[in-house]
């Protein structure tokens, strides 16, 4: 039966071993590792091929940079991704802190 928070850790290939429970650690990790990718998911939804079409994404850009959301191109969207990059994981980071938060909580 898999564990409520999906994570399998296998036993050394000696012998007949079962799957073994990872540790509560490797979820925390999965979950923080999964955070970003979780909110790109989450903020692209109706644009995942084309992130830089999504409504969202560009009201973040147009807030944080000034850029007017309605002339955003994809070259835009990306570039000031790519220059802003770790700010944006310094958000990303937040998130899942947020995220972290909000579980302890429920």
């Amino acid at each position: 039966m898999p564990h409520p928070c999906g994570v399998l850790v296998f036993a050394a290939s000696v012998g007949n071993h079962e799957p073994q429970l990872a540790p509560f650690i490797l979820k925390v990790m999965r979950l923080a590792f999964l955070a970003p990718i979780r909110f790109l998911w989450n903020a692209t939804r109706g644009h995942r091929l084309a992130p830089w079409r999504s409504e969202y994404m560009r009201w973040r850009v147009e807030t944080y940079s000034g850029m007017k959301a309605e002339t955003l191109t994809s070259r835009d969207v990306l570039g000031f991704l790519w220059s802003s990059r770790w700010e944006f994981l310094s958000y990303l980071g937040w998130i899942a802190r947020m995220e972290r938060e909000v579980q302890k909580r429920a």
